[in-house]
């Protein structure tokens, strides 16, 4: 059993900043891939961060301004989020490979 355990979400003004984290504990076999997807309300599911090893890769509309981190010590993935906007706002989820998924942690960024 693998528990993927995220925190630092809220509510921000936008230009503002927050820092996920999402701690991972449990039968782990492999912490290769790990990253953050997005649900907005009534949307799909969408990619954010991914990072596996040395490599980071991002959605369009999050380049430049998240920057996916490791300590892979803690088994600790992290999303600093920065010049935030109001259509980042919905519900962050922290994601294992290949199938582990946090329970979600709501941001919400004000006009």
């Amino acid at each position: 059993q693998v528990q993927l355990v995220e925190s630092g979400g809220g509510l921000v003004q936008a230009g503002g900043s927050l820092r996920l984290s999402c701690a991972a504990s449990g039968r782990i076999f492999n912490i290769n891939f790990m990253g953050w997807y997005r649900q907005a309300p009534g949307s799909q599911r969408e990619s954010v961060a991914i990072i596996s090893g040395g490599s980071t890769d991002y959605a369009d509309s999050v380049k430049g301004r998240f920057t996916i981190s490791r300590d892979n010590a803690k088994n600790t993935v992290y999303l600093q989020m920065n010049s935030l906007k109001p259509e980042d706002t919905g519900v962050y989820y922290c994601w294992l490979a290949p199938n582990h998924w946090g329970q979600g942690t709501q941001v919400t960024v004000s006009s």
